[in-house]
């Protein structure tokens, strides 16, 4: 599975995958014809920004701003898990992951189906909830074929217990905006 998904991911592939609350879809965060692929099949506006997820850190490092020893300590308060966390995105970071922001959510996550995507990938991977703009989100393998069809590859795996979304904090001021 390693070489077929890191190989489908940079041709500009888009999957779904489990995550802690329902499926996600996902994409190489480097390449702009992917995620605006993704963007088009989930009718998300780019200007809304993505989240990342990461097996580690050093799969967000290219995408983040230098983080300082105070950042990175917090850091551990929270990872791995379900709080996707708001940080300085590096020079580096394309536009078209950021949307309006100056900033980037990213996640390493603990859950294990979507941490073996991120293995398997060699990469971070754009994460967001797998249904269009304004639906329920997919909780199985079998409504995400559904949904999306052939213009998604989904890989096999459950979804965590959690209810909600991964909650979403920022870092510089510990703001919680989205519970």
């Amino acid at each position: 599975m390693l070489t077929p998904l890191r190989g489908f991911l940079r041709r500009g592939g888009v999957i779904a995958y489990a995550t802690e609350s329902c499926f996600g879809l996902g994409c190489d965060p480097r390449n702009a014809r992917a995620v605006q692929r993704l963007l088009r099949i989930k009718s998300r506006p780019q200007r809304k920004g993505l989240i990342l997820i990461a097996a580690d850190l050093a799969q967000l490092r290219p995408y983040l701003a230098p983080l300082s020893v105070a950042e990175r300590a917090l850091l551990d308060d929270y990872w791995p898990g379900p709080t996707t966390v708001l940080l300085p995105a590096s020079r580096r970071c394309p536009r078209w992951l950021t949307g309006a922001h100056t900033k980037i959510a990213v996640r390493i996550t603990a859950h294990p189906d979507a941490r073996r995507a991120c293995l398997a990938a060699g990469m971070a991977l754009v994460s967001t909830s797998a249904n269009r703009t304004g639906q329920v989100s997919l909780k199985t393998v079998a409504r995400c074929q559904a949904v999306f069809g052939d213009a998604v590859r989904t890989l096999p795996g459950r979804v965590g217990p959690r209810k909600r979304p991964s909650t979403l904090i920022d870092l510089a001021t510990q703001r919680v905006l989205r519970a």
